[in-house]
């Protein structure tokens, strides 16, 4: 009979048997059996507050074209041109009255290589010169103007619709840089713009300037350089002659020369209504009624 060592040895080897048996049956289990769970994303306390994201091409608003402006129309500084009419290249005594080829001392009028200079040597005087022979109504006229001597508020420019120098209008620039229009009516001189400041008016001596007129009824324009500066109206002068003149009361003097003068038609009635003169009625007497 088998003793009790044994017996205890034997049920410890079948005990090994069976757990060693066991562990290779479970290897052998398909994994399709198994029950993965994936890993999530780890657990986020709550406590933490996220984070903004970021957005890296943020949209953009969508374009939206500006509306069309309509241009307006653009004022014509010459409205009416025409052609060429008339040009004087101061080379003619007898187109300016009084004028001499040389001076003669004191104040004088020199026509002589192609200017007209109106010289004053013995201040305060004035001169003047009317071209001979034109009658002008509707029309552009430039000079080119020079400075030669001029100071403080001295003045100078061009004559047009003159029928002498006391009935006409007169274009004027001050040797400071100003530019006036003025009527001359019985001697009376009357301005009807007054004086206002140009960057093409030269502010002294030397200088020298392009002066043009505009004239078609009682609309007036007027330029220096070809650059617009201001319009006036008045229906007093409808027609006349073209000219010259300077004044001087500082005693230094002065000495201006004008040139190239040149004359277009123009064709243009103003738009802009102008006042017409008319007698005031008289009231007449009322008839006492008969008894």
């Amino acid at each position: 009979m088998p003793s009790q060592r044994y017996i205890i040895n034997n049920m410890r080897q079948l005990t090994f048997f069976l757990l060693t048996a066991t562990l290779l049956l479970s290897a052998c289990v398909p994994m399709s059996n198994v029950d993965v769970t994936p890993l999530g994303p780890p657990a986020v306390s709550e406590a933490l507050s996220p984070t903004a994201t970021i957005v890296w091409f943020p949209a953009t608003a969508t374009w939206t074209p500006f509306p069309t402006i309509q241009p307006s129309a653009t004022l014509q500084s010459f409205p009416g041109l025409g052609a060429q009419v008339y040009s004087d290249d101061f080379s003619e005594p007898e187109n300016w009255p009084n004028a001499r080829p040389e001076a003669l001392g004191g104040n004088n009028l020199i026509l002589d290589r192609n200017r007209l200079t109106l010289a004053l040597n013995v201040p305060p005087a004035s001169l003047y010169s009317l071209q001979n022979g034109l009658l002008l109504r509707d029309f552009y006229a430039e000079m080119t103007v020079s400075a030669n001597r001029c100071s403080g508020a001295d003045t100078y420019g061009m004559l047009f619709r003159a029928a002498s120098e006391a009935y006409a209008y007169r274009f004027v620039l001050n040797c400071t840089g100003q530019v006036r229009v003025d009527r001359i009516r019985g001697g009376v001189v009357s301005p009807l713009q007054d004086w206002l400041p140009s960057g093409d008016a030269p502010p002294g001596a030397p200088g020298i300037v392009k002066m043009g007129v505009w004239a078609a009824g009682a609309e007036m324009r007027f330029f220096l350089n070809g650059r617009y500066q201001f319009s006036v109206l008045d229906p007093v002068f409808r027609n006349g002659t073209l000219g010259a003149f300077a004044s001087a009361s500082s005693p230094n003097g002065m000495n201006i020369s004008f040139s190239d003068l040149t004359v277009n038609s123009v064709e243009y009635v103003s738009p802009t209504p102008t006042a017409t003169a008319s007698r005031t009625p008289k009231p007449s007497r009322t008839p006492r009624p008969t008894p």
